[in-house]
């Protein structure tokens, strides 16, 4: 049996409203009560992470930024790895005026974005975080877990996608957390390899993590662990790339909690 529940949160454990519904909230906490270790495994940022946890009341590792942060279940930081400052620097004027494109920067703990965009906080429906605007030749370099760039229009992240990649090679990591978000990590980071570091802090290995996800930058965390699940409304190029993994059901339907009801407490 699996000791540690991962799961990413949007696409995957929170509803397409960005909430956890009644039944995940009860799911999860009923999980910690069978001494099973849960790690939020996400893009998100720690601040809006942790009052997640906080209004569950439960404890639990976090992986954060796509695994550039990872907090234990205290709250204490015990990873942190930072993009390195020329990439930041490029990053933040790189699509800087674009209409199209939104540039967005997660820096300590704070979020700062190229434009002002209301419909941005459309996705903080468990937490209260806020965006600051920022200037690519005022804001600091240091401090950098992520850089990501949405665009309603995913064709026009794809062209970036390899643009960066090529530019910086594997100096970052970079990949989309859903078709309209293109994320960029430093090298080495990953949600995969932030898991391996918790399950060692756990005195276990990822043998024994079971791993939930929706998206390309899910694909390590899914493929290191013990078992790895993949959501129906997963990426199309998540499933291409991993076609022998177990597809449940969607965020829509619960298909997580009904996934752990089904191997933890029935």
């Amino acid at each position: 049996m699996y000791h540690i529940v991962a799961s990413d949160l949007d696409g995957t454990l929170l509803s397409p409203e960005h909430t956890l519904t009644p039944f995940a909230r009860e799911t999860l906490q009923q999980l910690i009560a069978q001494d099973i270790h849960f790690v939020f495994a996400t893009g998100r940022h720690h601040i809006d992470v942790g009052q997640m946890r906080d209004s569950l009341g439960i404890p639990a590792y976090m992986i954060t930024a796509n695994g550039a942060r990872v907090h234990n279940a205290d709250g204490e930081l015990i990873f942190s790895h930072n993009l390195d400052e020329d990439i930041a620097h490029d990053l933040y004027g790189l699509k800087y005026s674009d209409p199209h494109i939104l540039t967005h920067v997660y820096r300590d703990d704070d979020w700062f974005i190229s434009r002002h965009r209301p419909a941005e906080q459309d996705y903080f429906r468990e937490s209260v975080f806020n965006y600051q605007v920022f200037e690519p030749g005022v804001l600091p370099t240091d401090g950098i877990s992520k850089v990501f760039f949405t665009c309603d229009d995913p064709a026009q992240l794809i062209p970036m996608e390899r643009a960066i990649a090529a530019r910086w090679g594997d100096r970052v990591n970079v990949s989309f957390s859903l078709p309209t978000c293109l994320e960029v990590m430093a090298g080495g980071v990953s949600k995969g390899h932030a898991l391996e570091a918790v399950a060692k802090r756990l005195d276990t290995s990822l043998a024994a993590c079971i791993a939930f996800g929706d998206g390309m930058n899910d694909k390590e965390m899914l493929t290191m662990a013990g078992k790895g699940c993949i959501m129906d409304n997963a990426h199309y190029r998540l499933k291409d790339l991993l076609p022998e993994m177990e597809v449940i059901g969607s965020n829509r339907d619960d298909a997580v909690p009904h996934t752990l009801r089904r191997l933890f407490l029935s």
